[in-house]
């Protein structure tokens, strides 16, 4: 079974849970990494599924947990109170690493995890929720709206924040080696117990 420089041993499922979970850790960290930047899934009032390019802020590997922060007014919000099961597709092409993760998201607004959230953003990353009128809203030429224009405006920003979190149910790994590929997938329980197989590539 062949190695690899990141993640070690590729024939131990609990290495490969655990090192899942840092490249996660270390996507939300470090703004140049690949998995800075994943796709994220909710669905639409309609059912149908949405995707789009969302900033990883933060992952905890112990409570198998991944935030990131959008506006109140933005449609997915009220897509994800609707129905919270989401999905997130992460993809190193220097790694040649490609992770899907599966779970239940939670919107926090105006609670003590937004409030901290707010507090650790940037000012520039701050401006982006004093936007008017609302994101996805319909105007009649491109730049027909307005970000808030001092500190106050942005501050007042804060009442669209909110802070997303999603706690992992279903982990998927797959490691492209030219000496073949290595697949992986890991189910979680309710009380935190976690089903590893191996997959087929």
């Amino acid at each position: 079974m062949p190695a690899d420089p990141v993640i070690g041993d590729l024939s131990d499922l609990a290495r490969v849970q655990t090192a899942s979970f840092e490249m996660l850790h270390n996507g939300a960290k470090d703004r140049r990494s690949a998995f800075h930047t994943p796709v994220f899934v909710s669905l639409g009032l309609d059912g149908r599924p949405l995707s789009r390019v969302i900033v990883l802020r933060a992952c905890e590997p112990l409570q198998r947990s991944l935030r990131f922060h959008t506006d109140c007014r933005s449609p997915k919000v009220e897509q994800i109170r609707h129905d919270p099961r989401v999905s997130f597709t992460f993809y190193d092409p220097a790694a040649k690493v490609q992770i899907r993760c599966e779970g239940q998201a939670v919107v926090h607004h105006q609670d003590d995890v937004a409030a901290k959230a707010w507090d650790m953003s940037q000012r520039m990353s701050r401006m982006c929720y004093g936007t008017a009128p609302a994101p996805g809203q319909v105007i009649a030429q491109p730049d027909d709206f307005a970000l808030p224009a001092d500190d106050d405006a942005i501050a007042a920003g804060e009442q669209h924040f909110c802070a997303v979190v999603t706690r992992v149910t279903t982990l998927e790994w797959l490691w492209l080696g030219h000496g073949g590929h290595r697949r992986a997938r890991f189910i979680w329980d309710a009380n935190g117990q976690a089903e590893a197989v191996w997959l087929v590539p």
